[in-house]
């Protein structure tokens, strides 16, 4: 791991205390290039997270909160008439940033979702027309509220796919919460954040996740997952290519967090509950989500 990398989660556990796994997992999923999506419940830290990688990994960022009344407008931009010119200026909405923060993504409209659909993809939005390309690097850092909770709408499996991983903070052991309580106030402490990596910096990294070798034995396991979970009864459908190459692009990214150059099974083990739990349904348990990392860990041995 890299002295800035070393920087980055340190300061960021100064912050989030008490979540190493988290803090890594949300590391390597910006290294891979994916969108986070972060369920819980309200209070356990999901949008400080947010702020902290922002102003950590030196990136524009805007919060926008998702509200039942929310408008693809209010995300996108619109154009507004000049009297004085007598033509439209396109007024960039905040989706045009480097980080985004889509707050309680599940408590709008499944039409104000969609607005983040092609961005997340493709990282640009089209327009009234007109296809405009998003800031580079460009990351979607999404927070939702479970399910069962007043007011939410269910992401559509879509949008899920969308995001290359799915994490939990869940409460804080004891310790770190006393830390919590007697310390001061954590926002405060976000506000005197230095950023620890630039641009190019960031580039660069993700840059290294890209070229971590893959040995043939290696994706002869992930494959071996993806096979599993399509002739599965357990599932209603089976992880796509897509959740396969999310899956890749993760553990080379936990591969060099941990300072290597080629991925091992330990890397895919590491990343498989973020990146499957959100894209399997399971066709027995209703009303909440089983441990499919767990599962498929045990249902698929190493080759």
């Amino acid at each position: 791991m890299t002295h800035s990398l070393k920087n980055v989660i340190a300061q960021t556990e100064q912050i989030i205390v008490g979540k190493p796994l988290q803090i890594r997992l949300a590391l390597a999923c910006l290294l891979a290039r994916g969108h986070l999506l972060i369920e819980d419940l309200p209070g356990v830290g999901k949008t400080t997270l947010a702020h902290v990688l922002a102003k950590t990994l030196g990136l524009q960022f805007q919060r926008i909160q998702f509200t039942s009344d929310l408008l693809p407008a209010d995300i996108l931009g619109v154009s507004v008439y000049q009297r004085d010119t007598a033509d439209f200026k396109f007024h960039a909405g905040p989706i045009f940033a480097q980080m985004i923060l889509a707050d309680e993504v599940n408590r709008a409209t499944p039409k104000a979702q969609s607005a983040l659909l092609e961005a997340m993809e493709e990282q640009q939005v089209t327009i009234e027309g007109v296809t405009r390309a998003l800031p580079m690097p460009f990351f979607v850092i999404a927070t939702q509220n479970p399910a069962h909770q007043i007011g939410t709408y269910p992401l559509p499996e879509s949008q899920l796919d969308r995001f290359l991983m799915r994490i939990e903070l869940g409460y804080p052991d004891a310790v770190a919460e006393r830390g919590l309580l007697a310390g001061i106030d954590r926002r405060e402490l976000v506000k005197n954040l230095t950023p620890q990596l630039d641009t190019a910096e960031l580039f660069s990294l993700q840059q290294q996740v890209a070229k971590i070798f893959v040995a043939p034995a290696l994706l002869d396991y992930v494959q071996a997952i993806l096979k599993h979970t399509r002739e599965s009864a357990s599932y209603v459908h089976g992880l796509s290519p897509r959740a396969g190459l999310a899956l890749l692009a993760a553990a080379r990214a936990w591969a060099l967090l941990d300072g290597r150059k080629s991925v091992l099974p330990e890397d895919v083990q590491a990343v498989l509950g973020s990146v499957a739990n959100h894209r399997l349904q399971s066709t027995q348990v209703r009303g909440e989500t089983p441990n499919v990392g767990a599962q498929l860990l045990a249902a698929v041995a190493i080759p």
